[in-house]
């Protein structure tokens, strides 16, 4: 299970203290919305994988070969030896824009960003695709056999026909009576599962059979407009909730059995400056103080303490993951967790997740080995700009 890190807000939690709260849930895939260095320095180290995004607003520049390796060089190379970097967005619903000049460019920004990591000897750590809302857009995916991206809703199809769309069907529930593909005589229980499986038969009907559909967004909101039916805090547990325990299960499609769902849940936090319906701001699971929207049924723990502040390869010399005080925060936060996590445990509280509480302090020991082995005492240094 991943999860979608959104950051259009002015009172989020700092990365530092993210990677406590994932650890926690034992998350190991995000998906970012750009490439932001603090948060991937934050990250350094650990078994997080990251999909990070190229902007929209860099589609129109980067089919220039030499603005598509500039872009890689500054934003994925300095990074990559010290965090799990697994994929590159070239822009984010790009098909579903009004903008012409965008839609034109994607496949050749996208074509341009995969010669730039060829070039750099990256193509097999990294691959490049783009995200969509269920549109098709095939001949890059199937010449490189990188996964397709979907954003997939049922949210929106029930809040736009709530007389027809059955709420059950849509939240994985178990009182309804699903539906049989006329087509295929599948049987599916829920509605996100027929939707990528919509774009499994949609790929196949355009002669392709080789490209693996991948949803990096679903989710559902706990608050909306009164127009937006459905977004309700106990709507958002039960389908949340639901699926995590099907992607537990590693369960596939009715058209892919075999192949285990891969989702990127949207989204960690609610974000206040998104713009658009109150739903919008109201997708994430965690509000910015840590504290759960609502319950899913797991524990999760954003550590308290001095925020770490990161800077990117090329900025001042601030709090780096390989300064003593950086493992000094880190060490302590940690040790504070740990001391929280034995608690519950005898108290009873089975479900806490302490074994990612003491990863948490075996990282903080790797890494000060792992910099002190390579830098003599963990000071940066220019040779890890």
């Amino acid at each position: 299970m991943g999860i979608n890190y959104g950051q259009i807000a002015n009172n989020l939690p700092s990365p530092s203290r993210v990677v406590g709260l994932l650890q926690s849930l034992n998350v190991s895939r995000v998906k970012l919305y750009d490439a932001d260095p603090n948060v991937l320095l934050a990250f350094a180290n650990t078994n997080v994988e990251f999909i990070i995004g190229l902007g929209n607003e860099y589609i129109q520049s980067v089919p220039d070969a030499a603005k598509a390796q500039a872009w890689i060089e500054t934003h994925v190379k300095p990074y990559i030896g010290r965090t799990k970097i697994t994929c590159i967005t070239v822009g984010n619903e790009v098909d579903n824009s009004n903008d012409t000049q965008l839609l034109t460019n994607l496949v050749p920004a996208m074509q341009s960003v995969y010669k730039a990591l060829v070039n750099l000897g990256l193509d097999k750590q990294v691959t490049v695709t783009t995200a969509h809302s269920l549109n098709i857009l095939l001949s890059f995916h199937s010449q490189t056999g990188y996964p397709f991206l979907i954003n997939a809703y049922p949210f929106f199809a029930y809040k736009g026909s709530p007389d027809e769309v059955s709420l059950d069907y849509a939240l994985f529930g178990s009182n309804n009576t699903g539906m049989t593909d006329p087509i295929t005589n599948l049987y599916y229980d829920n509605m996100l599962y027929a939707q990528v499986d919509a774009v499994y038969s949609a790929i196949k009907a355009m002669g392709h059979t080789n490209i693996e559909v991948k949803v990096s967004e679903t989710g559902w909101p706990s608050k909306g407009d009164a127009d937006e039916v459905g977004a309700t805090p106990q709507n958002a547990g039960l389908y949340n909730g639901n699926l995590f325990k099907r992607v537990q299960a590693r369960q596939g499609t009715p058209a892919k059995p075999s192949v285990p769902i891969d989702v990127h849940v949207f989204a960690l936090f609610n974000e206040d400056l998104k713009p658009g319906p109150t739903s919008e701001r109201n997708y994430g699971l965690f509000y910015p103080d840590g504290s759960p929207v609502y319950n899913m049924g797991f524990h999760a723990y954003l550590p308290e303490g001095t925020d770490i502040a990161y800077t990117s390869a090329s900025g001042s010399d601030v709090s780096h993951p390989c300064s003593f005080d950086t493992f000094l925060v880190e060490f302590l936060k940690n040790v504070q967790v740990m001391l929280i996590a034995l608690h519950c445990l005898f108290a009873g509280f089975s479900s806490f997740q302490s074994d990612s509480i003491f990863g948490g302090l075996f990282n903080v020991f790797m890494r000060a080995l792992f910099c002190t082995q390579r830098r003599g005492r963990g000071q940066k240094t220019l040779e890890d700009q």
